[in-house]
């Protein structure tokens, strides 16, 4: 789905920034007039208004995804 079909403009799968706390997620879905946000590394989601939302750049998509393949590297 491109996020000319989405009803938000944020597709699922997208990275995004929650721009009331910065923090970068995959969305994982829309209920209702929020879009759900999942840290790239995993963990709790979280609703987010489309209006406190922007396009993750691709630095910020790097960052984290970067990140989660150091912590993953750590793991026995």
């Amino acid at each position: 789905m491109n996020s000319k079909n989405s009803p938000t403009g944020f597709p699922v799968g997208c990275h995004a920034v929650d721009i009331r706390s910065s923090r970068v997620g995959r969305v994982m879905g829309h209920e209702g007039p929020f879009v759900q946000l999942r840290p790239t590394g995993g963990g709790r989601e979280w609703d987010c208004p489309p209006e406190a939302l922007r396009h993750a750049s691709t630095s910020e998509e790097l960052r984290v995804r970067v990140a989660r393949l150091n912590r993953e590297s750590r793991m026995p």
